[in-house]
């Protein structure tokens, strides 16, 4: 009986041991450098100021509700310095979201912005999620 129990035991070991990190949720940095971090006030704030707001989401995503007036580009697909160049230019206010925390898209496209030359990057890490619990305006 032990035999076969530890016979079964083994490879449900071996999988986690193999994939339990990998199976591990994502988390976006805190911070990026060259880039601000704000809180959702602090991006309201950038909203009713003209800011230009470029969601960096999947297309499904995009397609489920977005901030209104936001550029989409999609990261994986879309996303380059010719199309970033095509919706702000380097030296206007730009805010980048994603899906909140288990997202990283927007951190990565921060970095990039800011490797391009962006000078006034604000990185809303919370991102649409966040904006939309709070009851401001989507589409």
């Amino acid at each position: 009986m032990k035999v076969i129990r530890s016979a079964l035991l083994f490879p449900l070991f071996y999988f986690l041991v193999l994939h339990g990190a990998s199976a591990a949720k994502k988390v976006s940095p805190e911070t990026v450098a060259g880039a601000v971090t704000v809180n959702t006030l602090e991006a309201k704030e950038l909203f009713d100021q003209g800011a230009v707001f470029l969601d960096v989401r999947s297309n499904r995503d995009w397609e489920a509700g977005r901030i209104p007036g936001s550029k989409h580009l999609e990261l994986k697909k879309v996303f380059s310095r010719e199309t970033l160049l095509s919706v702000a230019r380097p030296e206007q206010k730009l805010l980048i979201y994603c899906n909140s925390t288990g997202c990283t898209r927007s951190s990565k496209a921060c970095e990039k912005a800011v490797s391009w030359g962006y000078e006034n990057v604000y990185y809303y890490r919370l991102g649409f999620p966040t904006w939309q619990s709070k009851g401001y305006a989507v589409e």
